[in-house]
């Protein structure tokens, strides 16, 4: 049966419509972005597949385009829908920190960080400045690197923080491999940062690990 042929309080579009975005599932919304399905399957059908195959959401949503061109059903504008709306909802919370909403709780940073590095082919290295309210400065992109690592300088991490009169600083990066365990080269550069931080008065609050699963805090490990 079409979605069309559905009774209209069960039609994705008219639940949204009547009942709001909160009340649909995973594979409901993922069907109005993918507009429709594939031979032998509705969106709704073609939603809850890729979901098995390639879930949960967050996971099927942050691949790499590479990727998801290789499922089945989505071409490149699919592939450019998710990704889009992927970082839509990346400016959006981004946008709330931006106008002052301080980070209540460390996992915030993390699923941010997490939004904006995951599935990256090299590492990078981002921070994030916050002011004395732990209200968000700016966001920048610092290092670069190859599969093998970014080389991190503090000094730059210094002078950003300067620049931007921050009173502390989240850090984090991805790993490639997919693998959030922090290396002993990551630890050994978060206690760098700290103390070159230190110097001008300014905490670093976390360091956050980026690969496949939940984000990894050193701060929760008691390494920052």
């Amino acid at each position: 049966m079409r979605i069309q042929e559905w009774p209209s309080a069960e039609r994705p579009r008219e639940k949204l419509l009547a009942r709001g975005a909160t009340t649909l599932s995973d594979a409901e919304l993922l069907a109005l972005i993918l507009g429709s399905g594939v031979r032998g399957h509705d969106a709704v059908g073609t939603a809850r597949r890729l979901l098995a195959e390639h879930g949960p959401l967050a996971s099927l949503l942050e691949q790499p385009p590479a990727k998801l061109l290789r499922m089945r059903g989505i071409g490149q504008a699919r592939a450019c829908a998710l990704k889009a709306a992927l970082e839509l909802a990346a400016r959006s919370q981004m946008a709330e920190l931006e106008r002052g909403s301080a980070f209540t709780d460390p996992p915030s940073a993390g699923r941010y960080l997490a939004r904006k590095l995951r599935g990256r082919p090299h590492e990078v290295f981002a921070a994030m400045f916050l002011n004395s309210r732990h209200g968000v400065i700016a966001y920048e992109e610092l290092f670069q690197g190859s599969v093998d690592g970014a080389e991190v300088h503090p000094r730059v991490v210094v002078r950003q923080a300067l620049q931007r009169n921050a009173a502390a600083v989240i850090v984090g990066h991805n790993h490639p491999s997919g693998n959030a365990e922090p290396s002993p080269a990551d630890r050994a550069v978060t206690q760098r940062l700290k103390q070159a931080l230190a110097l001008i008065d300014v905490r670093l609050l976390d360091h956050f690990v980026i690969g496949d699963g939940k984000p990894v805090s050193m701060a929760q490990r008691g390494w920052v």
